[in-house]
């Protein structure tokens, strides 16, 4: 049997990627910061709760990594955990960085010490490229990250490189695009409009308040990508790796999506922070731009070109945009007509 740690388990990669290790035989160790709520309702939604082996590790104390790493001494270590939402890190820069970037160097250093032959996954991001320098982003577009975030993770994404470099290490970066599900955390833009819309649909007043509409993203299924995460550790030696779906949609065109799909039909008017969306059956606001929610320095679109993952792993994404957005509000509704709080 396999063993695994996945940092992050709780959110919703881990979720997913913990899922697929558990259905392929993996004993998987889920790891999560003491201090933290174990807000365990992905692994219960996906019926694995009990299955995953908790154990309590903070990526900011290089002890603790050393004595969880020198106990299990896993096959695979995915690093899935970070400070993760860009707007945040404006705020809290140097926690991002640390939290984002140095515990890499952290986890690297304690594989190196204590276990040299497990194979690491980093969750690098599509947010490292930023100013776009190429229309299309792949493996060798130069990087221009325009947050603290994006700067955290391309200091991680270097120093995985540099390990496998240095020291012969099976090391990984998993550059993402965009990726949901109905298990993203509603601060996430994409759930913010599904959960927001379900719940309109059912009656509630409020409207959807977002920032910059006209920032176009390559979304795809979260579900698809942790596949492309195992993949990359299943080869015979480490290397970097975009996922993504090749086509990229705005906020507004996902707003569009997840309000048709409970019915309700967008008609918009205004420019900039003076954008509304409203239901063209009643006239009533539906969308709000929130000047509050745009960024210091925006990227305005992102695009991946996955052929090295369909090339050398054989990975695919099975969900656009469009069903995404169907995926996640039809989810957030149903969930609403079950009498669940949506989280």
């Amino acid at each position: 049997m396999k063993t695994a740690v996945i940092t992050g388990v709780l959110g919703q990669d881990g979720a997913y990627l913990a899922k697929l290790l558990l259905d392929k035989g993996y004993k998987v160790y889920g790891a999560h910061r003491r201090s933290a709520t174990l807000a365990n309702w992905r692994l219960r939604r996906l019926g694995i709760e009990n299955d995953v082996n908790m154990v309590a590790l903070e990526l900011l104390e290089y002890s603790n990594i050393h004595r969880v790493i020198d106990k299990i001494k896993p096959d695979e270590l995915y690093n899935l955990a970070a400070q993760s939402f860009v707007g945040v890190s404006f705020e809290q820069p140097l926690y991002t960085a640390d939290v984002g970037g140095m515990a890499v160097t952290r986890i690297l250093e304690a594989l190196r010490l204590l276990s040299p032959e497990t194979k690491f996954y980093q969750a690098s991001t599509s947010e490292m490229f930023g100013q776009i320098q190429e229309p299309v982003q792949s493996e060798s577009t130069p990087f221009h990250p325009r947050s603290p975030y994006g700067v955290a993770k391309l200091y991680a994404h270097w120093i995985t490189v540099n390990y496998r470099e240095a020291y012969g290490m099976h090391t990984s970066s998993g550059i993402l695009f965009n990726h949901e599900s109905p298990l993203r955390g509603r601060d996430f833009v994409t759930r913010k409009i599904t959960s927001c819309f379900a719940e309109i649909a059912h009656g509630s007043e409020q409207v959807l308040e977002v920032g910059n509409v006209d920032a176009e993203r390559d979304w795809g299924f979260a579900g698809d990508y942790v596949n492309g995460m195992w993949a990359m550790l299943q080869q015979e030696s480490g290397d970097d790796y975009v996922l993504a779906t090749g086509v990229k949609a705005s906020v507004r065109h996902f707003i569009e999506i997840a309000g048709a799909a409970v019915g309700f039909t967008l008609e918009w008017s205004g420019t900039g922070p003076d954008t509304i969306g409203r239901d063209a059956k009643t006239g009533r606001t539906l969308v709000r731009v929130n000047p509050a929610f745009f960024r210091p320095a925006e990227v305005d679109v992102l695009i991946g070109d996955a052929t090295k993952a369909r090339t050398v792993l054989g990975w695919r994404n099975t969900v656009d945009a469009s069903a995404l957005a169907e995926m996640m509000v039809k989810a957030d509704y149903d969930a609403i007509a079950r009498g669940e709080l949506l989280q």
